[in-house]
């Protein structure tokens, strides 16, 4: 799953409402060269949320319970979404085969007193061997589901167990087999980066998987939208009110292509490679310089984290300058339904406009979500599990005119 062409990630769709404060001016950071952002990156200067939250309390109250600042968490009782209930914490994949001499295999999910695990249970003529590791790390706002991973000294590892939000259950990790069990599969830098607000590395490389753990900061914190806050924090307690030449970044400041960029980091595509060191990305700055280009963009991008490139394909997009992920989302704000966003459209488009209006009337206004921007099942989530193929569905940002069945009929 944490291999770049299966990241589990189950954030939702990412977009920035910045409001401003009357006379506040905010810029955009300078520019940085290559050579500079090639460095080794350092959090030193940032601050966390708790300094935020001291000044933004609305914001940041509000911010605590969205998908974007619950994408990764420490294991507790909250956290996990999963129940560790007698039977409900049992996943039996497979029983033995004496014939092909493959042993059965289940998980069992334990809770002890020195924390949670995921113990895999094979057994063989009779014979049973169990191997627990220990949840260190939550991936997923449970939006969709959840996957895990584990500390071995200094490198990262995900579970063979993850859990599906939908059918409410332990599922295998996407893109696990359904045996024999796997521990190995390392968390690689650029999925640890849609997940967390930081960790050092302490090796560099796509596939490195060597961190100081000490340093993980859980969640996508306010300054990996916003850039880092200590001269920000510094500034304003010297000299209470609005300043100039702020340091800190105002994403509603910036040009539309520089905010798309931003959420384009994390959803524009897993298949991205890394142009520098992985969290070294500054909000503001041209998100190419930092991520390769997908080889082929030709291809039919699968909704799975691609929701940047699909809203950028549409009609919509391309025919409004102003428009950009904030348009419809406020990010300091859990998401709401898919109906709600419904009087965006209606700010543009007339709703007798629409071919269905003579068949549904007045009900049209209601919900042109669903229609323009159905639910697309993913082939970048599948996970095979026993003798179920369980795939999820997530929202398409390709906005258009879809017939019942098959492909778009226009964009």
């Amino acid at each position: 799953m944490m291999r770049l062409e299966r990241c589990l990630l189950f954030l939702v769709a990412a977009s920035w409402v910045f409001q401003p404060p009357p006379q506040v001016i905010a810029q955009a950071p300078p520019a940085v060269s290559h050579q500079e952002q090639s460095k080794a990156p350092s959090r030193s200067d940032f601050v966390g949320d708790e300094s935020c939250s001291a000044c933004h309390r609305v914001e940041g109250a509000t911010y605590a319970h969205t998908a974007h600042h619950l994408t990764s968490q420490l294991p507790d009782e909250k956290s996990i979404l999963g129940s560790f209930l007698e039977a409900a914490n049992l996943l039996k994949i497979s029983d033995p085969a004496p014939v092909i001499g493959d042993p059965g295999l289940s998980y069992k999910m334990e809770r002890r007193q020195d924390g949670y695990f995921v113990t895999a249970i094979t057994e063989l003529d009779g014979q049973k061997q169990n191997r627990s590791e220990r949840i260190d790390l939550v991936i997923g706002s449970g939006t969709r589901g959840q996957s895990y991973l584990y500390w071995r000294g200094d490198a990262l590892f995900e579970l063979p167990v993850s859990y599906w939000s939908d059918g409410r259950q332990w599922i295998n990790s996407p893109g696990y087999r359904n045996g024999p069990p796997v521990f190995d599969r390392p968390a690689s830098p650029r999925c640890l980066e849609c997940h967390i607000t930081y960790v050092e590395q302490l090796a560099f490389g796509p596939n490195e998987n060597r961190y100081n753990r000490a340093s993980l900061v859980a969640g996508v914190g306010c300054e990996v939208c916003h850039g880092s806050g200590a001269g920000h924090v510094a500034l304003h307690k010297a000299r209470p009110g609005p300043l100039l030449n702020d340091p800190i970044v105002n994403p509603a400041r910036l040009s539309r292509d520089r905010q798309v960029d931003m959420c384009a980091l994390c959803h524009n595509g897993v298949l991205q490679s890394l142009n520098l060191k992985a969290f070294s990305y500054r909000p503001g700055e041209p998100v190419n310089n930092y991520l390769k280009a997908p080889m082929d963009t030709t291809l039919h991008l699968d909704v799975h984290a691609n929701q940047v490139g699909l809203l950028q394909s549409s009609r919509c997009y391309r025919s409004s300058p102003a428009m950009t992920c904030s348009t419809c989302h406020d990010i300091h704000a859990p998401e709401r339904t898919a109906a709600s966003y419904s009087p965006k459209c209606l700010a543009c488009h007339e709703a007798t406009s629409c071919g269905m209006e003579k068949k549904l009337g007045p009900r049209i206004a209601d919900n042109c979500i669903d229609c323009h921007m159905p639910l697309e099942q993913t082939n970048a989530i599948v996970s095979e599990t026993a003798d179920q193929v369980i795939r999820t569905k997530m929202r398409s940002h390709a906005i258009a005119i879809y017939p019942p069945e098959g492909p778009l009929l226009s964009q």
